[in-house]
């Protein structure tokens, strides 16, 4: 999967094994590394592997 790819909240969700409520929720409160594109919100995922490895070394 390219590095550079681009996800919609439901394929974030799938990803990350979340309900799409939940990445909604976390997007809006500034818990998952996210931008808007108009009123849709969008996750890069080399952003995201690097919060999840953030979050792996956090909780060590």
């Amino acid at each position: 999967m390219p590095e550079d790819i681009v996800f919609t909240v439901q394929e974030v969700a799938k990803y990350l094994r979340m309900q799409p409520v939940t990445i909604y929720k976390h997007a809006k409160c500034g818990k998952l590394p996210c931008f808007k594109v108009g009123a849709n919100w969008r996750f890069k995922k080399s952003t995201i592997d690097r919060w999840i490895a953030e979050q792996e070394d956090n909780g060590q």
